[in-house]
């Protein structure tokens, strides 16, 4: 038999031969599919990758890779990564009232969920009350209608907080939802110190992104700092941020502006703390990041290594961290919402299952896996407990979870680590120019960025340049089938409204009006820490909208960011 061409060479034949002959000859006889060949960022696929890509650009595998648990960190943040714990199961989830809400939380804790994560509505995270009339409308539908401590005592009825960890996605209010957490704890006799979990608080990607602001940029980072100090005397355990790309991809990002921008910002509130005097070993290990996967498996892998190998460099070059805790960039995974089609919604499972992968191999701490409705309304419980089941096959049936970094050491997976990882530096550089993430935000520069993106990404969709299955191509000729989807009771509102009636009646009134007005005075003092007198105030039942009403009047309200 005669050996195939190029065989007999063995070692010398390199790629380039290959592609001149065999390749070559091959697409002559059958060229390759009209496609983009492309990842989300625009990085150009090419058939084959060899040892040659790798060295053609110095790579040297001890400082791009190293070994997991240690510098750069690029395979994992853990030497067992999840040979010793699987990453957590943390479904997020909150709809209409706190009773509700806390029903579903032990519906999922009862099928193997290993944390909670915590939606709230949009009057909520807006700072208003339920009886406000800017409420009307939203109270409860998309998230937990929270008020008062009572509110948060209902939502947490039965769930221990010395031994679950919860994640709230909250970002303007995050200072008041966490101090209602604290006052919970306190009356189930669980001393701060011994909680933990995460606070969103990541006021920047809300003016880029999300839109769920209240006040100037430059105020809501002294309640950022003000929260990181409080958390380091009071809650050490606590993750007092979740750096979050997820929101800037989900409004179009690409894979490497979701890392660049993500990154800048993180950036913007390492150097915030420290301009408040806080000494960087002192709270960057409570740092937390939260990226999204989207449905390019190997780009996202990449994006997940790269994000902790720039990390590191960042935390001990630029900010000089001596303490190694300080160097590891620890990220929630959330599948990607935006993904989620409304035709064919069955055909969700499958990209949560991709997109899951992708996460678990690129080394996640913590997931989150939507539901295949989450297209059409908040999810069901039974869509929901597929969602987690989604996640648990993975860990307990598929492989993936046995060995550490499993890609790491393949031509493609390290040629695209390290090209992803080029270009979001020179986002970050070019951020930098502009004076930071906060600067670069107000001037509207990462704004624009994004909608340029999204709007490209969208005409390759109207193009069937991208083929979304369901969508631009195989659309099925039968009516869709009607999906039986979670309806809030509109009545919440008025259930919440009439439940604030009654606290505002038996409360002491002198004493709130007292502590708000000390939460005035604290406010219009950079040096005074605002959150022990946000403690107090939730314990003595001054509500949410009551707080945020005292930072408006000394702040006034955000306008709106676009490009300049």
């Amino acid at each position: 038999m005669t050996p195939p061409e190029g065989s007999r060479r063995g070692a010398s034949r390199t790629a380039r031969e290959w592609r001149d002959t065999t390749l070559k000859r091959a697409i002559e006889g059958s060229p390759e599919r009209d496609t983009l060949f492309e990842t989300t960022s625009e990085i150009s696929r090419r058939p084959l990758y060899t040892s040659e890509d790798l060295a053609s650009r110095g790579w040297d595998e001890m400082e791009r890779l190293g070994f997991p648990g240690e510098l750069p960190f690029t395979r994992g943040i853990q030497p067992t990564m999840y040979r010793g714990r699987l990453w957590t199961m943390r479904q997020y989830a909150g709809f209409a009232t706190a009773q509700e809400s806390n029903q579903r939380y032990r519906y999922l804790l009862e099928r193997g969920q290993t944390g909670l994560s915590v939606a709230f509505d949009l009057p909520t995270q807006m700072g208003y009350d339920a009886d406000h009339p800017l409420a009307e409308g939203e109270v409860g539908k998309v998230g937990v209608s929270i008020c008062s401590v009572e509110d948060m005592q209902t939502l947490l009825e039965g769930i221990p907080l010395d031994r679950v960890t919860t994640s709230m996605t909250i970002n303007a209010t995050a200072p008041i939802l966490l101090a209602l957490y604290v006052a919970i704890a306190r009356r189930q006799g669980v001393s701060p110190r011994a909680i933990s979990g995460t606070v969103q608080n990541d006021i920047l990607k809300e003016y880029i992104a999300r839109g769920t602001y209240i006040y100037p940029p430059r105020p809501s980072m002294r309640l950022i700092t003000d929260l990181f100090a409080y958390c380091g005397r009071e809650i050490p355990r606590w993750n007092t941020i979740s750096i979050s790309g997820y929101h800037m991809r989900e409004a179009g990002a690409t894979a490497v502006q979701e890392l660049a921008f993500t990154l800048a910002n993180g950036i913007e509130y390492v150097r915030a703390a420290m301009e408040a005097g806080l000494e960087v070993d002192a709270f960057a290990s409570r740092l937390s990041f939260f990226f999204d996967s989207h449905n390019d498996l190997f780009e996202e892998v990449a994006k997940f290594r790269a994000a902790r190998r720039m990390w590191a460099r960042i935390m001990k070059e630029r900010f000089h961290a001596q303490d190694p805790r300080s160097w590891i960039l620890r990220f929630h995974t959330q599948t990607a919402g935006v993904t989620l089609m409304a035709q064919q919604i069955d055909n969700n499972v499958a990209r949560v299952t991709v997109q899951a992968l992708a996460a678990i191999l690129g080394g996640t701490q913590s997931l989150h896996t939507n539901a295949k409705d989450e297209a059409l309304a908040l999810p069901t419980a039974e869509t929901a407990q597929v969602a987690l089941r989604t996640q648990q096959v993975l860990a307990y049936e598929s492989g993936v979870a046995e060995v550490v970094d499993p890609l790491g050491g393949s031509y493609y997976v390290e040629s695209l680590t390290d090209e992803v990882e080029r270009r979001a530096w020179e986002y970050i550089e070019r951020i930098d120019s502009l004076g930071g993430a906060l600067s670069a935000v107000e001037q509207g520069y990462i704004q624009g960025e994004i909608q340029e993106a999204a709007y490209r990404y969208q005409r390759e969709i109207e193009e069937r340049k991208r083929i979304i299955v369901g969508l631009n191509q195989f659309q099925s000729t039968q009516p869709e089938p009607v999906a039986d989807i979670l309806v809030v009771d509109p009545l919440v509102r008025e259930q919440q409204s009439e439940r604030l009636r009654l606290l505002r009646e038996r409360r002491d009134q002198v004493r709130c009006h007292e502590i708000l007005g000390r939460l005035d005075s604290a406010a219009r003092d950079a040096n005074e820490n605002v959150m022990p007198i946000i403690v107090e105030a939730v314990e003595s039942l001054c509500t949410l909208g009551e707080i945020s009403d005292v930072f408006r009047q000394v702040w006034g309200e955000a306008a709106a960011f676009s490009r300049v």
